[in-house]
Formats: structure tokens, sequence, C-alpha cells
């Protein structure tokens, strides 16, 4: 039987403040697992610490609520455990970008095929509005007691220099377009990143839904007009056609150049795709030529009790 969005949908309370952004993003989640028709058991959403941490409680499919800055390294091992599983990683833009730099850059080295997705909005949310790695130098947002004194991280531009093979932003209230992204994510043969802006309501009085809209643009000379654009609707190229070292460069430099658009203009969309660089299981099956026949979710690790791991070949390459 075919299943429906309300059947990735949870009876967990969610206690997020009216008007957040991540209610945009789980809904846009689970309708694309409605729309690729992605079995619940064959789908795990991993989670790290703060107010986007909760999502894994609020999708009806398995759920890792993991620790603070670590949550790719989880959705890492547990994609290599079990190539079939669609692995979906959520965090923060503090949890990702802030504590979890580290494993951000490390993961663009290893291109596993899962997907990445940062709920940016500039604070931490849960622990009373501190200024996140993406608030811009200069800002005070209202719990602030003085402006931003660290510069910001740009996370397009970090993720297509660490090595990511999907790099595209999304907006939390335009949800089908969202949606729309997080299937080509997901589908995508390789490492994806998700960057979603979205207003907290509670903490971030500059980055408002108003303030996406334009509605402080708004003059008696000008008509109105919102921040947020697409890039599929200027005829943006995005994608690596050819195993080509220079064609590469040319739109990762293009992607790094689209991502310091901020103010009056901010794109939404694919940055960059190349699905040409191998996909990590593909390098290990050099190493292990029946990893994906036999890889480690399948393999019995005990029997009545007792450890059925045979360790004697490694034992004999260790002896001199």
């Amino acid at each position: 039987m075919a299943l429906k969005l309300a059947d990735y949908k949870t009876d967990v309370h969610n206690d997020w403040c009216p008007g957040c952004g991540d209610f945009g993003i789980v809904n846009a989640l689970q309708m694309a697992l409605a729309e690729m028709g992605i079995e619940r058991d064959k789908a795990t959403i991993f989670s790290g610490i703060g107010c986007s941490g909760k999502t894994s409680h609020f999708i009806n499919t398995y759920g890792v609520h993991t620790l603070h800055g670590r949550v790719l390294t989880f959705a890492q091992g547990g994609k290599l455990a079990n190539p079939e599983m669609t692995v979906v990683a959520v965090g923060g833009d503090g949890d990702g970008l802030g504590i979890g730099a580290g494993h951000f850059v490390a993961a663009g080295r290893r291109n596993v095929d899962m997907t990445y997705i940062i709920f940016d909005n500039g604070v931490y949310g849960l622990t009373k509005g501190q200024a996140s790695p993406t608030l811009k130098l200069g800002e005070k947002t209202k719990s602030l007691p003085s402006p931003n004194t660290n510069y910001n991280v740009n996370p397009i531009g970090l993720a297509v220099a660490s090595g990511f093979t999907f790099v595209a932003r999304g907006y939390s209230y335009d949800v089908r377009h969202l949606k729309d992204l997080i299937i080509k994510a997901v589908r995508h043969k390789g490492l994806s990143f998700l960057d979603v802006l979205q207003p907290c309501p509670t903490y971030n009085d500059i980055n408002t839904r108003d303030w996406y809209a334009g509605v402080d643009l708004a003059e008696e000379s000008m008509e109105r007009h919102a921040r947020i654009y697409k890039l599929e609707d200027t005829h943006y190229e995005y994608r690596v056609h050819y195993d080509d070292e220079t064609e590469d460069n040319e739109k990762m430099s293009q992607a790094m150049i689209k991502s310091l658009e901020w103010g009056n203009k901010i794109p939404i969309g694919i940055f960059y795709q190349n699905e040409l660089i191998s996909e990590y299981s593909t390098r290990l099956i050099d190493k292990i030529p029946n990893y994906l026949e036999n890889p480690p979710s399948k393999q019995k690790i005990s029997e009545n009790g007792l450890s059925t791991t045979d360790v004697s070949s490694i034992l004999d390459s260790l002896r001199v």
C-alpha cells in the first residue's frame, strides 16, 4: 500500500515557538519522503542538539538523536553500516558550524551518499539566542548585550570548499520549493548539503519573515520586492557535466561568488552539483570487494550470547 504524507507524521508533542521556520523544514522533509515513496524502515533521520535536534522525534521513520556537533559522524556511520538506508542528518547552524565545523569539513572529503540539512537562523535558539556562527559581524539581535564581534561562516562556500558534491539553499517559508530541493538532494549520488534559512521569531529580530519578504524595502518610489529569489529563474547552471577539472573549478568558483550575495538579494536553489566524483562506497569496494553484498548491518555478530566475529585474519596481518 502506498504511503501518504500522514504516515510520516508522529503524535509527539511539538513545542517549537509559533512561527518558527523549523515547522516548514519538517513539513518539507515529510512531504519529500512521501513523494519519493521511501519506506519508513528504509529511512533514518539523525539529529543533533538544539531546537532542530527534536526533528527525529517528529518524523515517523527510524530516528537517532545524537550529540552536540557530532550528527555527521553518527549519520555517516549509519550509512556505511547499511548502504541501503536513506540517511538524512539535520542540525542547527550552531550545532553544525560551531562545535561541529571540523566534522563538517571532514565529511566533505569522503562523499558518503547521504544528505545533511542545516536549520540556519543565526542564533542559538534553545539557549536564549546567543550569536551563532552564521550571524553577521556587527549585528545585534534582541538577546545580545552588544553587537556580534565575530565574522560569520559562509555555509555554502564552506561546503563547496570542503568537497560536498551537492550544495543548495532553501527557505523554510517556501515549503514546496524546499521539498523539491530535499528530493534532489536525497537522490544525488554523493554527499548533499542543504542550508535552510529560517526565521527565529523569538530571538532573531533582524532576519524575520517580514525581512525576508522585503517589507523594509518598501518606499514610495520603489515597489517592494522579496529578498529571496530562485537561482533557477535566472538560468543559473550549477551542474558539472564533464570529468574535467577546469569545468569543476569554474562551477565551484561560480557557486562561491553567488553564495556571497546577501542583503537586498538572497539566492536560493542549487549552487553546485557534481555526480562524477566517486561516492565513498565505491572507494570501499576497492578494499572490500563484497562490501555492498555483505555490509556490517547484515553481518552476524553473535550467537547464543557469544561473539561470532572472526579476527584471525587481522591477527595474521599483525604477525611478525
